[in-house]
């Protein structure tokens, strides 16, 4: 038998407090490969179509199997990150999100390609929380922290925008799965420079409630599966009604357990007034149609009028870009009225704009009045979201902000989901573009419709914070 010789003790990684925008940078890598890859995907459906002849509803799993376990995971990564430790979390995710991204760029087929978007979703849903908390303690003062946190803001608009260039620019370049191994050097860097220079939060020991969460993920996944497998094997078939009940009985479940726990998923301090769940319902239905209709336009542009991926990008920028421009005005118009005035405002030129699109769009519209309606009611959207975010952080109080963001961004991903999965229900039914397209707009303006009627019942009265 062997002896083992005593070992020198490894050295502490030395992990140096730094200034600058290092801290903003580091941290952003991975947020900003997070928000691409919700939009960068859309622009290369038809070539993954292409090369797997694949049929729409594989197409549409490719896009929400990642926002189904990023938005179901949300909320337990939260509780993970103040448990275990923020930079642990976030240095966790981002590498299993790296990873999932090489997955995604080597997928030998559909169902791959799949999981692998699956995987991306959960590395997302473990460092986005973390993200944010770390960039927070990384500056003490208050005011370079407003303005690091203002520069995050518009990295996180501009990423959003240029997502789908982006993609259109790396598949004509070098193929679709150059979408995805365009993450891998983004991520080593990222994991280098977070592991070394990026200061660790302080913990919050909390309950993680894992059947809570665990009832959250099948309800979700159950709701996913049924909105996008109906029309494969048909919405009054035995498994779909299996499925659905499965939903059913998760949502009660959750309920009651949540009514009854002693440490709920959410305070129930968050639901003494209507105001919180209100302006939840307004984020689901924002992204609902604002996703729903990306998924579309990405779809519309280069099968009904025969772009290929980077004129497809190219034309959508100007129809994203502006929900830059809408952030922007929706601070003046807060600070001159009220939220609600942003809110409202924005969400009736949403539903404006999306209801003339049921009449006025068609296949054979000319590019740039079709852009300019789209752009007009995704500037509403830019006007509306920070007032509705403004709102849930008013209502929640410094207390609870925590898990009021959490909400609101999970119920934003759940609102993206079923927008996907709508319209890939609307295109398989009526896979006609002349019929498709103004039923796909009518849910849209339903949805921003419903969200007016929530904000002028709920929320009209709410003040800055």
């Amino acid at each position: 038998m062997t002896t083992a010789c005593p070992q020198a003790p490894v050295p502490a990684v030395d992990v140096k407090p730094i200034t600058g925008w290092l801290p903003l940078v580091t941290l952003a890598i991975g947020f900003v490969m997070a928000m691409l890859d919700v939009t960068v995907v859309n622009v290369a459906l038809p070539s993954i179509a292409l090369q797997f002849t694949v049929p729409l509803t594989d197409l549409v799993w490719i896009v929400d199997g990642y926002t189904l376990t990023f938005a179901a995971l949300l909320l337990v990564a939260g509780a993970l990150a103040d448990r275990y430790g923020a930079k642990t979390i976030y240095l966790s995710g981002l590498g299993v999100f790296t990873l999932a991204s090489l997955l995604c760029g080597l997928a030998p087929n559909a169902d791959s390609l799949i999981a692998a978007r699956m995987l991306q979703g959960v590395g997302a849903a473990l460092f986005m929380p973390s993200s944010l908390s770390l960039l927070t303690h990384a500056y003490e003062d208050e005011h370079v922290r407003n303005r690091m946190l203002a520069a995050w803001s518009a990295i996180v608009a501009v990423a959003g925008a240029a997502g789908p260039l982006l993609g259109g620019v790396l598949i004509h370049q070098f193929g679709w799965r150059g979408i995805f191994l365009i993450n891998l050097p983004l991520g080593i860097v990222g994991l280098w420079l977070a592991r070394r220079r990026i200061q660790a939060a302080p913990r919050r020991p909390r309950a993680l409630n894992p059947l809570s969460h665990l009832l959250g993920v099948v309800a979700l996944s159950s709701l996913c599966f049924v909105l996008i497998q109906g029309n494969a094997y048909g919405w009054t078939s035995s498994r779909i009604a299996g499925v659905a009940a499965l939903c059913a009985v998760a949502v009660v479940l959750l309920v009651r357990r949540e009514r009854r726990h002693a440490e709920p998923i959410l305070p129930r301090a968050l639901f003494k007034t209507t105001q919180f769940a209100a302006a939840n319902g307004v984020g689901f239905l924002i992204n609902l149609a604002s996703y729903g209709q990306l998924f579309l336009l990405s779809l519309f542009l280069q099968h009904a009028r025969g772009t290929d991926a980077l004129q497809t990008g190219i034309q959508l920028v100007p129809m994203l870009a502006v929900f830059s421009i809408g952030n922007m005005i929706s601070g003046r118009v807060s600070a001159r009225w009220n939220v609600s005035a942003s809110l409202l405002g924005g969400v009736s030129l949403a539903t404006i704009m999306s209801a003339a699109g049921i009449y006025a769009f068609s296949p054979d519209m000319a590019y740039w009045p079709f852009a300019i309606m789209v752009a007009l009611g995704n500037l509403g959207v830019g006007i509306a979201v920070p007032a509705m975010t403004s709102v849930v952080m008013q209502v929640s109080g410094k207390h609870h902000a925590n898990s009021a963001a959490a909400a609101l961004n999970a119920n934003r991903q759940s609102g993206a989901l079923v927008g996907v999965a709508l319209m890939g229900t609307i295109l398989h039914l009526l896979p006609d573009w002349h019929a498709s397209l103004p039923v796909a707009y009518v849910v849209i303006a339903a949805s921003y419709a419903v969200a007016v009627a929530l904000v002028w019942r709920h929320l009209r009265r709410a003040r800055n914070a």
